[in-house]
């Protein structure tokens, strides 16, 4: 369902249409530009967002844009795009984006969602990234949609079952990793280390080890 954005939520995300039709500019349409802005309005009503919901609302919309643009090769991508789907992007698919992200060191871009998106990140997952350095605390639990998939070229579900839809060119991974929901710390450690793991390996094999 396409999400017109009324005149009270347009003035409110003002600043935010005003940023992403600027760096949009040429690329993506004004038209298109709001459409998804009230989208991401809608969808994230139900978060529990409501102090940031501006800042995440433009997040948010700026990389459905960013991957809409790339799935119809109007932005060029310069690294690999690595997208993690479980059911509720509020445990295992953000520890993986998140220590994809450092361990990759700018060589791979990475994006997470959820089939059934939480209204926030699971906190002993936030915990156990916490302790190795690495900070979730912005991150939020995000909606899976079509543009996220078509500009991936890794697919990796984690839980989410037949819920990612399927489009051709894609590799496509399903890691089988246990949920951190109810799990205690020393339990999500030990599933955190079995993603580093896996995320390791993943990068060795989307990065070419340099030649001497």
């Amino acid at each position: 369902m396409q999400v017109e954005l009324d005149p009270v939520s347009r003035k409110a995300f003002e600043s935010e249409l005003a940023e992403l039709e600027s760096e949009f500019r040429g690329t993506i349409g004004s038209e298109t530009i709001e459409r998804y802005v009230g989208e991401s309005i809608d969808r994230m009503q139900g978060a529990r967002l409501t102090d940031f919901l501006p800042l995440f609302v433009h997040r948010f919309t700026r990389e459905r844009l960013r991957a809409l643009a790339q799935s119809e090769g109007k932005l060029t991508k310069d690294v690999p795009e690595v997208l993690f789907v479980c059911v509720h992007n509020a445990g295992r698919s953000q520890m993986a984006a998140g220590l994809l992200d450092r361990l990759a060191q700018g060589k791979v871009h990475v994006r997470s969602a959820g089939s059934t998106p939480a209204d926030e990140i699971n906190a002993a997952a936030l915990t156990a990234m916490a302790e190795i350095g690495i900070d979730l605390t912005q991150e939020f639990p995000k909606p899976l949609t079509d543009e996220v998939v078509a500009a991936a070229d890794v697919v990796i579900t984690m839980g989410c079952g037949d819920a990612c839809p399927i489009f051709p060119g894609k590799r496509y991974l399903d890691w089988e990793v246990s949920d951190p929901a109810g799990r205690s710390l020393e339990e999500v450690r030990g599933i955190r280390d079995d993603i580093a793991g896996r995320v390791r390996q993943l990068i060795d094999e989307l990065i070419p080890a340099p030649t001497a």
